[in-house]
């Protein structure tokens, strides 16, 4: 709910938390960490207020006034590669700094970015729920999104029926579940999704997982690029459709953040070298022939400069 301080007039948003579906604990730990931790820009930050209704637990946070980024992102126009890269040029250090201090956010995605300007020129990061220390252990729960990390599938699997008694039940059911470290890698995942939404407005897949086509031909690509010693034409053609309008700069930074392997994932660090060259073929294209263009040009001035110098020779001029 967006909201306006009494005594200084500065509006802010007021994030509410059904009391019936949230413990204390739980409040408290994302009001803290966001006052406390998020003092980076792009960092959505609470602002030290606080307090409870019956219904309710209330924290003020810094206001987005322009929505968020899945708005932008479905809206007619989208946004342009420039954009694209302004944004993860602020989530990429928004989300390092917050793996500096020993966290992983766990949910980056288009809903959970706001923006302080139209043109995406500052955007906060924010939603701090399933913020996690490194390193602790989380159950793995599956599902259906691109976002959900491959390493979750066997989540997905369905639990044996069972007939033993109610104790013995819980007891298999505690042996089943599938816990997961926490690891900076799940947000690499998110951001590597993220770039893919940007740049397209859709989803490269509906799931990570066999089950789901695109998915596969992403993975097959994948392999093979990684059983390719050099990278030559003949494996950008292997490439899936969905990704054939991307330039070779950012296939790079797809296989190094949509890693299927967790451990070998780039950190949000990494993407900062990726930034300012063409994302898209089209734009790519557009920048070997402007180019071109200038070298040709560059050409016409130094013979026209090396015809004067032989003029001025042939008169006898220094």
């Amino acid at each position: 709910m967006l909201a306006v301080h009494k005594k200084r007039g500065t509006p802010m948003a007021l994030k509410f938390f059904p009391r019936a579906d949230t413990s204390l604990r739980a409040f408290l730990r994302e009001y803290n960490l966001s006052l406390s931790f998020c003092t980076h820009p792009s960092l959505n930050r609470a602002l030290g207020i606080f307090y409870s209704t019956p219904g309710y637990y209330v924290f003020a946070q810094q206001a987005g006034l322009y929505g968020d980024l899945y708005d932008v992102i479905v809206s007619k126009d989208g946004l342009g590669e420039d954009c694209a890269q302004r944004v993860m040029s602020q989530l990429s250090g928004a989300v390092a700094h917050l793996h500096s201090l020993g966290f992983v956010h766990r949910d980056i995605k288009p809903e959970n970015i706001f923006l302080c300007d139209s043109a995406c020129r500052w955007v906060k990061l924010g939603d701090f729920g399933l913020v996690r220390a490194q390193g602790s252990e989380v159950r793995a729960v599956w599902y259906e999104s691109p976002f959900c990390v491959p390493e979750v599938a066997e989540a997905k699997r369905p639990k044996r029926p069972k007939s033993k008694s109610d104790e013995e039940e819980e007891e298999e059911e505690e042996e089943e579940d599938i816990w997961i470290p926490v690891e900076p890698s799940l947000d690499s995942w998110a951001l590597g999704i993220l770039v893919f939404c940007l740049l397209t407005s859709c989803f490269p897949w509906e799931e990570s997982t066999k089950d789901d086509a695109s998915f596969r031909a992403f993975k097959r690509w994948f392999d093979h690029m990684a059983e390719t010693a050099e990278e030559d034409a003949d494996c950008y053609d292997r490439i899936a459709p969905f990704f054939a309008s991307f330039s070779p700069l950012a296939l790079s930074l797809f296989r190094q953040l949509l890693n299927p392997e967790p451990t070998l994932r780039a950190g949000p660090d990494e993407i900062p070298g990726y930034l300012g060259g063409a994302w898209l073929q089209e734009t790519e294209k557009e920048e070997r022939k402007k180019a071109a263009e200038a070298q040709k040009e560059a050409r016409k001035v130094s013979a026209g400069g090396v015809i004067k110098e032989k003029e001025r020779e042939g008169r006898g001029e220094r």
